[in-house]
This record gives C-alpha cells, structure tokens and sequence, in this order.
C-alpha cells in the first residue's frame, strides 16, 4: 500500500516519521548483531531484492490503494522480528529513491505496511512456542501460513484506517469496496509464506534464524 504524503497533514506526517524513526532505532538496539548467522547474511540481502520486487508487482484502484504481497512474516520467521522490522525498511526507501513511494510519508507507510504484520507474527510466533507442541506443523502451519495471512490483513486494515482518519476516502469505500481486496490478498501471502517458510526449513534451515532443529525435530541444527 503506497499512502500518498498529500492525504495527510504535515503534522501527522511529521509525527509519524518521528514514530517509526523511534521504533526503528529501539529494533537495532534490541537486534543481537554478535550472534547473527553469518551464512544468512547473503539470503536476508536477497531476500530484501525479492521484497522490493513483490511491491513493485502492484496492482491498484485508486491513490493509496494499492495491493502487492509483503513477505513481512517471513522476514520474521527468517530474521526475528526486530531485525525484520530494520530489514524491511530497505525495499521502502529504496522505492522513495525510485519516486514509486512519497519520501514525506515514508514513516506513515512503514507503519501501517511493515510494522502491523512483523508485530502479528512476531506475537504469533512467541505464543505458539509457549503454547502449542513444537513440531515442524504447527511452524509452518501457524507462524508462515495463519500468521503471514493475517499479517497482511493487518497491513491493509492499518492503511485503510489512516486514509479513513485522513478523510481521504468515505469510510463506506474503505470498508465496503477495498477492504475486501485485503482478505482476498491474505490468502495469497498466507500460502506464498507457509509454503517458502516450509521449502527453507527443509533445504536452508540456518536462514531461519527462528528455526531450532533441536527443538522443533529433536536434532541439533544442522549446516547451512
């Protein structure tokens, strides 16, 4: 979702770039740079190609309302949530680069686009491994597929909720004629992440940084 800097006032576009400047700087505070895998390095930057690739494959029906996949819960899955939230960061900035994204709403489309979904699947993925088995189903199953879906259904209720407030569209628009799009979309995001998440803990388990052999296959991790 590209939400156009002219939808907004310069104070709340203001304010929200000091937002997600904030959040940003709190997750490279909390990533633990020292034991990051160092073969997943190369995977995470292409992973990073591959997310700029899937938003600049966009459809859209209007000015703010556009729809493309996100991949924000595998970069969770794949990096945790607090570097997912920096590394997701990239393909945004390089569209405003691009001139595909407003630079002036670049902190109002990270927060309604990148930090709702990586915030979804990082809570998902915390309580499955407090409450559900650890097995390589409820994985795949629970943090790619349900919660990559309902991470993109966060996505897209997070923007059309700031154009609402915005009174840049009538609320009716919003909620009767694009948020069904989102629901639609979820599906494809929630089978695109289930199904990569899967093919990577079989053949490429050291890039999942949130992948245990030990604890969800009764193994030690094995190399990349």
């Amino acid at each position: 979702m590209d939400l156009p800097a002219q939808f907004f006032p310069a104070i709340a576009l203001g304010a929200s770039n000091v937002a997600a400047a904030a959040v940003l700087a709190l997750a490279a505070r909390r990533v633990a740079w020292r034991s990051l895998p160092p073969a997943a390095g190369n995977a995470w930057m292409g992973a990073c190609v591959l997310a700029l690739a899937l938003w600049l494959l966009r459809g859209g029906l209007a000015p703010g309302l556009s729809f493309h996949l996100l991949g924000a819960g595998l970069f969770t899955l794949m990096m945790g949530p607090w570097l997912a939230l920096l590394a997701l960061s990239l393909p945004l900035l390089a569209l405003a680069l691009g001139g595909q994204v407003d630079a002036a709403a670049l902190g109002v489309n990270w927060l309604t686009m990148v930090l709702p979904p990586v915030a979804l699947s990082g809570a998902v993925l915390r309580l499955s491994q407090r409450a559900l088995p650890s097995n390589l189903f409820v994985y795949v199953f629970v943090n790619g597929f349900l919660a990559g879906g309902a991470g993109m259904f966060a996505a897209g209720l997070s923007g059309l909720l700031a154009l609402g407030l915005a009174g840049a569209y009538p609320w009716d628009q919003l909620l009767e004629e694009t948020l069904p799009f989102y629901f639609l979309l979820s599906w494809s995001e929630a089978f695109t992440t289930g199904l990569l998440a899967a093919v990577l803990v079989v053949y490429r388990p050291a890039w999942m940084s949130t992948f245990d052999d030990g604890r969800y296959l009764g193994r030690s991790r094995r190399a990349p």
